[in-house]
């Protein structure tokens, strides 16, 4: 299908470009907060800030994008991102930051789930896992070709250089939707995968058992991943004295690992049962927060990491593949992939607050431990609330 084949490549570049200006900018923002002096818990309010937003207004815009139509809130989701990410170079106090950030999650809310969900419309049966996979390959690139880049650009240009790139390419991928997307409804082909059924909303599919561990179990994920973005390059530059560079590779690891895994992973799920990978990856997820804590080298932080990306990039090609099937079925695909991306925001809004403020009166020790324990309670969850009858 030609034409669905455009529309799926022009997404994927879309996503690729804004998350490599958000890789790019995002390991930077605590050093750079903390340059404007910024403690634990403000360094863990400007991540937070971007989630609780983004958690606000997720389900609204999945939910209203099946009714009107993705390309709308695409186009002026990026291009409000666009705006705002050069206002960053203008910002010196913390309050700016928390601010921008919070308009950021505004913005984002309108971009990666309603593009998944457009992704998830024009994906046939029994493919779900391999072409998730395969999308996913734009974020997970993105964020890992990011973190370099922005190290890069920080060490010979400096910070408002990074923000004003971050600026460029959301830009680039604001001009790719704008310009090659077709119209509401063009893509619905006789013989096409569409919607079927009637909308449903979110307390009705959340009483959906599957939908109800997903969206858990990705809150507990993402509560992990949040500490980690926030906090290794803060425990890297602080603590261990690493470069900008070493922390990009740091946290580069992680993604490029787990983009790597996702179209394979994918293929996977679709063969094999995706029970299975979800609490195959939560186990090694919870692993690895726990590896975290003996890491007291540049070496040690990249191993620990990097297992962290394996994790992910296990579950995650399942996960959204259980999504995919859950939308489909319900007729409620933007509201499925709305309420993930909710789940998703609300871990990213919880990982960087609980462990700001933890941090500000503990340790290291004490914030990757608990989300040691996070992880392994979510995937307890996933385990109880799935069907065993479920794929």
């Amino acid at each position: 299908m030609p034409f669905h084949f455009k529309i799926f490549v022009t997404l994927f570049m879309a996503i690729f470009v804004t998350t490599t200006g958000a890789g790019l900018v995002a390991p930077l923002l605590p050093i750079y907060a903390h340059t404007l002096g910024a403690g634990s818990f403000e360094i863990g309010l400007i991540f937070g800030s971007f989630s609780l937003t983004r958690s606000l207004f997720v389900p609204y815009f999945g939910r209203l994008s099946d009714r009107k139509g993705r390309k709308q809130f695409l186009t002026w989701g990026l291009a409000l991102y666009c705006s705002l990410s050069v206002l960053y170079a203008l910002s010196r106090q913390v309050e700016a930051l928390i601010l921008i950030r919070m308009g950021q999650g505004f913005a984002s809310a309108m971009i990666l789930p309603v593009a998944q969900a457009f992704v998830g419309e024009i994906t046939p049966l029994g493919k779900e896992g391999r072409l998730m996979g395969l999308f996913n390959l734009s974020l997970f690139g993105g964020l890992s070709l990011g973190p370099v880049l922005g190290g890069m650009v920080r060490d010979t240009l400096g910070m408002e250089a990074a923000f004003l790139a971050m600026g460029a390419l959301a830009l680039m991928g604001f001009l790719l939707c704008l310009i090659f997307l077709p119209a509401r409804g063009a893509h619905r082909k006789p013989g096409s995968v569409s919607r079927t059924g009637v909308p449903q909303g979110y307390l009705v599919l959340l009483r959906n058992p599957t939908l109800a561990a997903l969206f858990i179990f990705r809150v507990c994920f993402t509560t992990c991943v949040g500490m980690t973005w926030t906090f290794i390059p803060y425990l890297a530059g602080t603590t261990l004295g690493l470069s900008s560079t070493a922390i990009g590779v740091v946290v580069m690891v992680n993604v490029l690992i787990a983009g790597s895994l996702q179209a394979p992973m994918g293929y996977v799920a679709d063969r094999y049962n995706k029970t299975l990978l979800v609490v195959g990856g939560g186990i090694a997820g919870a692993g690895a927060m726990l590896w975290f804590n003996l890491a007291g080298s540049f070496r040690d932080l990249f191993l620990a990491n990097a297992f962290f990306g394996m994790a992910g990039g296990v579950s995650l090609p399942a996960l959204m593949a259980l999504g995919v099937v859950q939308g489909r079925s319900s007729g409620s695909m933007g509201a499925v992939m709305g309420l993930l991306a909710m789940a998703h925001s609300v871990g990213m809004l919880a990982g960087p607050l609980v462990a700001g403020a933890l941090l500000d009166l503990t340790s290291f020790t004490v914030i990757f431990g608990l989300g040691a324990g996070i992880m392994f309670l979510g995937t307890a969850i996933f385990l109880v609330c799935r069907p065993a009858s479920g794929p």
